[in-house]
């Protein structure tokens, strides 16, 4: 197995030779020749009781999307409640507005976000964007280049997507009947909805499947053992299967506003494939993040054009 020089680090920084900092996962997939490494330490530890973390794994990001779930709840539930006088009518309508179902998911987002950001160091022992590779720097550096390929995935995207039957309505077009929601939608489907994702999807469950796949294909021998206990590297089937299972489950998150539409869902999981070679290419989740707010804002451009800057949303129906 073909190990990272001792002085490197995912976030280019140079460890101090007084208090060495524990290791960052990286993304570095193993080559076939080693086929039981998960993580490998970007940076050496001096201490001999020293156990590299594997981070985040599948706890932590059930720890996650379980508290996610349950603030959305209750913020969907305060919210109709506030806005509604609770009979049955009034309340299938509430349930049907942009703007109340647009503030559950933001107030959603805001908190999980806010929670995750002092509790998952206590178990990590490093901040949260170390633990999740956030890795702002590698975003800085690509920006361009991250910001175009964005772009052109998005629009080209809506090429294809122009090829694919699609049910006459779906549910996502409650979202397109005033200048108002739209504006609401836009700025939600570019600057916090792609941020919470990719922490989710990419920051959170890829490396929880990769280590999951990895310790269940590990075998139960004492060299394997010990090798799990000391290295901290993915494999590249691990990495292959969490991209599969990662892409189904962002697809399947979507699958509700598209009507189930098989055919958009496919290309769904075409642009999560695309997102995930970002993050593991770049070993930063910043940059997937980037690539997906461009990836959207393009259906936002298009959008703003066809429209007339959202005033004519009635041709969006021809």
């Amino acid at each position: 197995m073909s190990e990272l020089p001792p002085n490197t680090t995912s976030f280019g920084d140079t460890p101090s030779p007084e208090a060495p900092a524990p290791s960052i996962p990286s993304f570095r997939p193993t080559g076939v020749e080693d086929q039981t490494a998960v993580f490998l330490p970007d940076t050496p530890n001096a201490s001999s009781d020293y156990t590299p973390r594997r981070i985040p794994h599948l706890g932590h990001a059930i720890l996650f999307i379980s508290f996610a779930g349950l603030v959305l709840l209750m913020s969907q539930a305060t919210l109709l409640g506030f806005f509604t006088l609770h009979t049955a009518q009034k309340l299938a309508a509430a349930t049907q507005q942009p703007k109340l179902l647009i503030a559950a998911m933001a107030i959603t987002y805001v908190t999980t976000l806010l929670v995750s950001w002092f509790f998952f160091p206590l178990l990590w022992h490093r901040s949260f964007p170390e633990g999740l590779q956030w890795n702002f720097a590698a975003a800085r550096r690509n920006g361009l280049k991250l910001i175009g390929i964005g772009l052109v995935l998005g629009w080209t995207v809506q090429a294809i997507s122009s090829l694919i039957p699609m049910p006459k309505s779906i549910p996502m077009d409650s979202f397109f009947h005033t200048s108002s929601d739209v504006w609401i939608v836009t700025i939600f489907g570019t600057l916090l909805a792609p941020l919470f994702e990719e922490i989710c999807f990419r920051g959170f469950l890829l490396p929880a499947f990769a280590i999951a796949y990895d310790w269940l294909s590990l075998p139960r021998t004492p060299v394997a053992l010990q090798r799990w206990q000391t290295t901290t590297n993915l494999s590249t089937a691990g990495l292959l299967f969490s991209a599969i299972a990662t892409s189904i489950l962002f697809a399947m998150l979507h699958a509700e506003q598209l009507a189930h539409a098989w055919g958009a869902l496919i290309v769904l999981f075409c642009v999560s494939l695309v997102l995930t070679l970002v993050r593991i290419r770049t070993q930063s989740v910043a940059c997937s993040a980037l690539v997906h707010a461009c990836y959207n804002l393009s259906v936002f451009i298009a959008l703003f054009i066809v429209t007339g800057g959202y005033r004519h949303l009635d041709r969006l129906a021809k």
